[in-house]
């Protein structure tokens, strides 16, 4: 008898426990342990699909990154981002800084499909997005962190706010700053998480203003090392080859550390907007990519605070949003 109240006692503990992190959920917050009790097979089955993904197409980690990043800038992290088109808004995925470009977008439906046969209506798409980038930066090298879990779903796409608030490869650094600010993130989160381009590509077309014509006046940015420079104008022509690509970061370009910092010391940044953290003339990001250029510890450190506090930039909870039973689509 005393066992069988032992276990009543427990589960209802459990349950209360349970109840007390979706109630907390709702009132906004966001807590690691959300679906430990909900769904807890949910972290091994994300890592298991990323891991095959990823092993097939090494740059599938930066996509999903990259993908997270730019859910996140528009209207908050709530999976707008994954949303096809519909009789009621235009996706996001057909504005500018996404079209030809934002890609991954099947591995979240592999990792949401296995979700629902395991434990359905549970993890929302902007959940798994949030684990799915954590994921790919540690199978990438990077470092761990707790993601905080809770998001529910956007109802909606916003493709005005993506043209809008996406920072663009050839940004100036008030752009960024001013782009950074208005989600509630500063210059020390600015220049972390820029330094996720430590893997990854770029296309052409976002390149070819520095190689011919960087300031309106048909010269290449003089601040490019000259043998890169060389390097980049034999995979980006003058006209054509818009989607050729070539590595963010030419060092290691699979592989999540610090080496990123390091080529933008050499001149050797790929992006405008990568370029200028260091020749911008902002001496708090100058000195940040020196400092997380010769100490990689720090630089993950931080680079794993930002991302937490990326990732809480309005998600919405029950109230505003939805658990979708698929990711491209409202329930």
């Amino acid at each position: 008898m005393a066992s069988s109240l032992g276990l009543v006692m427990l589960f209802l503990s459990c349950a209360i426990f349970q109840a007390f992190l979706v109630s907390s959920s709702n009132n906004g917050g966001l807590f690691p342990d959300l679906y430990q009790f909900s769904c807890p097979e949910a972290n091994e089955i994300i890592m298991s699909v990323l891991e095959e993904a990823i092993a097939k197409d090494p740059r599938m980690a930066a996509s999903l990154l990259r993908l997270h990043f730019h859910d996140c800038f528009v209207q908050g992290c709530d999976a707008s981002a994954l949303l096809d088109n519909s009789s009621a808004f235009k996706s996001e995925k057909e504005a500018g800084p996404n079209k030809n470009s934002l890609r991954g977008f099947e591995v979240i439906d592999q990792i949401k499909a296995k979700l629902e046969q395991v434990c359905p209506h549970t993890v929302s798409c902007a959940d798994i997005l949030a684990l799915a980038a954590r994921d790919s930066v540690v199978l990438s090298g990077g470092p761990y962190w707790e993601v905080p879990l809770g998001r529910r779903d956007s109802k909606r796409a916003y493709f005005n706010k993506a043209n809008a608030n996406i920072p663009a490869p050839n940004s100036t650094i008030q752009n960024l700053i001013s782009l950074y600010n208005r989600q509630g993130l500063n210059e020390k989160d600015l220049v972390a998480l820029s330094g996720a381009h430590t893997i990854g590509v770029a296309r052409c077309v976002s390149f070819r203003q520095r190689l011919y014509n960087q300031k309106g006046n048909h010269l290449p940015d003089a601040t490019l090392e000259k043998t890169y420079y060389n390097d980049l104008k034999s995979i980006c022509p003058t006209s054509g080859g818009d989607n050729n690509i070539t590595p963010l970061d030419i060092a290691s370009p699979n592989r999540f550390d610090n080496s990123y910092f390091k080529l933008l010391l050499l001149g050797k940044g790929l992006l405008n907007s990568d370029e200028v953290l260091l020749t911008g003339k902002v001496k708090k990001t100058k000195q940040l990519v020196k400092i997380y250029a010769e100490n990689e510890a720090i630089f993950f450190h931080q680079f794993s605070k930002s991302m937490v506090k990326m990732g809480n930039i309005s998600p919405p909870t029950e109230l505003k949003g939805e658990i979708r039973k698929n990711c491209r689509r409202v329930n």
